[in-house]
């Protein structure tokens, strides 16, 4: 099995594969010079936090993929950002013939894999601690596993959440609808915070296989998740 780290900018990706000399590393940074350069024409697209009209005529791949995630998850483009380019460097593994890859960009992973994956569940929570993962069955399609929290990292959250996870067949999705969950969990109470991200994830149903939330004392699951599991402990290097 290869394994790869690939820091360009704020994409910081570890990559695990059965493919070598993907050259992905290239890839990544094309499609960040396509996002890069529609940025610097349309700066709404990099401040706006609401989803925004576009045309696709002349879209590169990337900035059209994040627009479409940003208008199905009610978030702005922006937030579907390390997932897209998740799925996209997934799709050139799968393209060039993977069966086996895991790409995890700052917590937000694409995969296909032919053989069980745990996919540890990072939330620093008080009760849960980092000692849960998802049991992923093998399969022969890409997953999105992408996750977002008011209390870790850096990426903007209007919410209280330890963590909120989405898994989708799309990880631009899963991404989106992460940040799109996570700003609803508020409330006087972690009963309450719960409950409200819980209406609001049932809205986007049609986009999501099933969502996680923690936050304190309590758990919230809607839709189908794989079985979660007891793992070891472990520690996330955040990079910013």
């Amino acid at each position: 099995m290869y394994f790869e780290e690939i820091n360009i900018d704020q994409t910081h990706i570890r990559l695990t594969s059965d493919l070598e000399n993907s050259y992905l590393k290239h890839y990544i940074y094309m499609i960040r010079q396509d996002l890069k350069r529609y940025i610097s024409m349309n700066q709404d697209f990099l401040l706006s936090i609401e989803p925004l009209k576009y045309n696709s005529d002349n879209l590169s791949p990337i900035v059209l993929k994040m627009y479409e995630s940003s208008t199905k998850s009610d978030i702005g483009p922006m937030a579907c950002v390390a997932g897209t380019i998740s799925e996209m460097s997934l799709n050139y593994l799968i393209e060039n013939g993977s069966d086996y890859s895991i790409v995890e960009n700052g917590g937000d992973i694409a995969l296909i894999n032919d053989q069980t994956v745990l996919c540890g569940i990072y939330s620093n929570n008080e009760i849960l601690g980092n000692n849960i993962a998802f049991k992923i069955k093998p399969r022969k399609k890409p997953l999105g596993i992408c996750t977002s929290s008011g209390k870790i990292g850096h990426s903007i959250s209007f919410g209280q959440s330890d963590s909120v996870t989405v898994i989708s067949k799309s990880p631009s999705i899963a991404d989106g609808l992460a940040t799109r969950i996570a700003n609803e969990v508020t409330g006087k109470d972690s009963e309450s915070k719960v409950s409200n991200a819980l209406e609001i994830a049932e809205g986007y149903r049609e986009f999501f296989n099933g969502v996680l939330i923690i936050s304190g004392e309590n758990v919230g699951t809607v839709g189908k998740l794989p079985k979660i599991i007891e793992s070891k402990k472990f520690n996330v290097k955040i990079l910013h």
